[in-house]
């Protein structure tokens, strides 16, 4: 099967994820680009709610491929982004062989319940089957133990898994690979070497009201400018967790809902809860930003 032009060019792939509402930067469609020609997964670093997840959410809308998501978190092991063995169904099998009365011997029934109708396939080896074009997203890999790096280096290295049970399975149509990070740890250099890299950070003023005013069309020009301002100002307090992209067209779609047309401080204070959801957040915020006489 031939390989797929995700992207013809940088400035495509700005045009068509601005299509479906992703406005990337730069160096993220040149990055996204690239990800696609070279055939090399994308590590998308940054801070919570920048953008990064929906990333390849857009790639996969823009071009019609297939979304496979692993959700990574501590603990998580081969038998959840690989695969696994359907041990009750095996368990049935090797019980009905031993009560048909043929005889049949143990290697036989080994092979049998040894199959594809016993396997249980996840993400990852999901992701490498596929004959269909596909977006392999990773999210939050620098939640996993250091052990599935290993595992993830298998995998990305020849895009291939080996089953022992059923041989090496190697993928026809390489997955466009998107791993998000927050950076909450180091991840190692030869995971970091398989990978295209890019840093997405909070966009500037300007860009996150374009962002806005893209996904909440009748949101008036002051309130977008004030709302922008505002956000800015939370993220340079140390908050706990810092308002993202989504919690600003939150805050627009509130506004609009609320039909407040002057981002005053009671509006401000009003509305708070729609940006940041930790107490001492709010309280900092209505201190430093003097909300309340």
């Amino acid at each position: 099967m031939g390989a797929m032009t995700w992207f013809s060019s940088p400035a495509e792939a700005t045009a068509r994820l601005a299509e479906v509402g992703y406005l990337a930067d730069g160096p993220t469609a040149t990055t996204a680009f690239l990800a696609g020609t070279l055939e090399k997964p994308l590590l998308v670093e940054g801070p919570a709610g920048v953008g990064k997840t929906e990333l390849a959410k857009a790639v996969s809308r823009a071009t019609g491929a297939d979304l496979v998501r692993l959700q990574c978190y501590e603990g998580l092991d081969e038998a959840r982004a690989l695969y696994e063995w359907n041990y009750k169904k095996q368990l049935l099998r090797i019980q009905a062989a031993g009560s048909d009365g043929q005889g049949q011997d143990w290697s036989q029934t080994h092979d049998d319940v040894f199959s594809e109708e016993f396997l249980l396939t996840r993400p990852l080896l999901t992701a490498i089957r596929r004959e269909e074009p596909t977006v392999l997203l990773i999210d939050e890999v620098d939640k996993t133990d250091v052990e599935v790096e290993g595992l993830l280096l298998e995998v990305l290295s020849d895009f291939q898994v080996t089953i022992p049970e059923l041989g090496t399975v190697s993928a026809v149509r390489r997955p466009f690979v998107v791993l998000t990070s927050n950076a909450s740890r180091e991840l190692s250099e030869a995971v970091k070497r398989r990978c295209l890299y890019l840093h997405l950070d909070y966009p500037d003023s300007e860009r996150e009201k374009e962002i806005v005013t893209s996904q909440v069309p009748g949101l008036p020009a002051k309130v977008a400018e004030q709302l922008v301002t505002v956000v800015g100002r939370l993220r340079e307090l140390e908050l706990k967790k810092a308002p993202s992209i989504a919690e600003s067209v939150d805050w627009a779609r509130t506004l609009i809902a609320l039909e407040i047309e002057d981002l005053d401080a009671k509006a401000i204070d009003d509305t708070l809860g729609v940006v940041l959801k930790h107490a001492s957040d709010t309280e900092r915020a209505v201190r430093e930003l003097r909300l309340r006489r």
